[in-house]
């Protein structure tokens, strides 16, 4: 097992390598091997901070050909707008469907496998210790790399830093998929299923209808906020009213 957060500090020291001229945009990284050689680490911790390094969108893993740096956002681009998790959730729903349409043109064997261990570790039967988010987030980055298009690419790793690092959106975002592994996985299979049918209709559907159930999902846990909120407020009220008339 991988020692406690080394990954996190492996991928720092990447990220300042490449912050530092030494491996620049466009550059593909030293091998596995050599990279855990050079950090006095093992070949699973780097893989684990490449993988975080994708997820930031510094890296780009690309399977058989290796891993790439990624250029660095320009002209505003690095400064997240401020958005809604529903807002967020549409534009997912509408370029992510394309992209899983794409990907089924050009989705291999091989591919379908590793999304399907990451179906399981969403669903808490693969090894990871994490079954949830990480295995999520990489399950649509998988997609969005197999598509081909290196536009679509861009955005749905654009979305997800979105996700992650928009406070009100992470918030919204955590209070749904904290309860729901089950369908999740459910839907990703459906997602896959397609895939495997090389079937771009059917993909696009499927990703539609994930989109749509997390979108109803977030509508009746922020409706439940709002009425505890409601309750506690009312609450309040009520309290201050009694003080009053015992004045």
């Amino acid at each position: 097992m991988t020692e406690p957060r080394l990954y996190q500090s492996v991928a720092q020291q990447i990220r300042a390598l490449i912050e530092s001229g030494e491996y620049p945009p466009g550059s593909r990284l030293p091998g596995e091997r050599d990279l855990a050689q050079r950090f006095n680490v093992s070949r699973v911790t780097i893989r684990e901070a490449e993988i975080a390094l994708e997820a930031q969108g510094w890296l780009a893993i690309r399977t058989g050909s290796g891993v790439y740096v990624l250029p660095r956002p320009v002209d505003g681009l690095d400064t997240l707008p401020k958005v809604t998790a529903f807002e967020l959730t549409t534009a997912r729903s509408v370029i992510e469907a394309e992209a899983a349409a794409l990907a089924a043109t050009h989705v291999t064997d091989e591919q379908i496998t590793q999304l399907e261990k990451l179906i399981q570790t969403m669903s808490g039967d693969g090894p990871s210790e994490d079954p949830g988010e990480d295995a999520d987030q990489r399950f649509h980055l998988a997609i969005a790399r197999i598509s081909g298009n290196t536009v679509i690419e861009f955005f749905v790793r654009l979305l997800w830093r979105m996700r992650n690092e928009v406070p009100e959106v992470k918030r919204v975002y955590a209070k749904v998929c904290k309860h729901d592994h089950d369908a999740r996985a459910d839907e990703h299979q459906a997602i896959v299923e397609a895939l495997r049918r090389r079937d771009p209709a059917r993909a696009r559907v499927a990703m539609r209808e994930h989109f749509h159930r997390l979108f109803e999902a977030m509508l009746e846990a922020t409706e439940t906020e709002a009425l505890e909120e409601l309750k506690q407020r009312t609450e309040q009220d009520r309290q201050r009213f009694l003080v009053t008339m015992r004045l």
